[in-house]
């Protein structure tokens, strides 16, 4: 017997999807894997035979750009950063989300609008703003200043996000840990929270990656080299070099940027797709 019409549509789709997927895997994986290998030639190995692997094996181009380059401070910085302002946006982010969701009152659809009316206002038209209160306040060109700036850039994203899966917890078993004795708080954090965990997980992510690769408002606000983060150290290293770049560790430089967020990724991307597919099944 032939093939139903429908089997012979879906395995066209499969084929062509893998095709793509596939196409896309290579288009992104290849100049990953050329920068790698370069970071680890000399300037002039790179121009003389750019798809050659290196003569030798050397790691002084990472040595020379995490001394040399500030790279080890500009990552300190970052870690610093990122860290406290997905620390403070999580947990601000989800008692929001919470209170919005599960307490209803007169107005809470409003606030709840006006959050969301973050997402659709334009970093760069928040720039000057920013600038003056950061300077009034005297946190301007300082770490704590560019932490408060990506919790509230960060902050829509994350109660838009975690209102449907709060919304969508049983209001029962909330019910039942009052019953036991529990009070808002300890429900909050000891039972609706954990139950929360695939959004919860899903934001973190997202929220780390994007603020990890922020470049725009550390720029803008955060003048002082001694605090730059790693987004503005890797623009200052490419521009001061001019025509004179040591291409081997610029792309050293590359390297050591991106491999936090592979990292974290890689130990997280299980525990992703589960949490989303959790978050689905709900």
């Amino acid at each position: 017997m032939s093939a139903s019409p429908k089997a012979s549509s879906d395995r066209t789709v499969t084929v062509v999807s893998h095709i793509v997927l596939t196409l896309w895997s290579i288009i992104v994986i290849l100049p990953l894997v050329w920068v790698f290998i370069s970071s680890w030639k000399t300037t002039g190995e790179i121009f003389s035979s750019p798809l050659a692997l290196p003569q030798e094996w050397k790691f002084d181009n990472y040595v020379r750009a995490w001394n040399d380059s500030n790279i080890g401070r500009y990552m300190l910085n970052s870690v610093i950063v990122v860290t406290c302002s997905l620390v403070l946006v999580m947990i601000l982010g989800s008692m929001a989300a919470y209170s919005l969701a599960r307490y209803p009152f007169p107005g809470s659809g409003l606030v709840y609008y006006l959050i969301l009316a973050g997402l659709t206002f334009p970093v760069f038209l928040a720039i000057v703003p920013l600038f003056f209160v950061l300077r009034n306040t005297g946190l301007l060109n300082t770490l704590p200043g560019l932490i408060a700036t990506y919790v509230a850039f960060a902050f829509p994203f994350t109660v838009f996000f975690l209102y449907p899966f709060f919304r969508g917890l049983p209001q029962e078993i909330a019910e039942a840990a009052e019953l036991d004795g529990a009070g808002e708080w300890r429900t909050f954090a000891q039972v609706m929270l954990p139950m929360a965990r695939p959004g919860i997980v899903a934001i973190a992510i997202f929220n780390f990656l994007g603020l990890w690769n922020q470049f725009l408002l550390p720029v803008a606000l955060n003048t002082n080299e001694e605090n730059y983060v790693l987004s503005q150290g890797m623009a200052r290293f490419a521009s001061q070099a001019g025509y004179a770049v040591d291409f081997g560790q610029l792309f050293a430089a590359v390297v050591i940027t991106i491999v936090p967020v592979l990292a974290v990724y890689i130990f997280s991307q299980r525990q992703l797709q589960g949490s989303l597919s959790q978050g689905t099944l709900k």
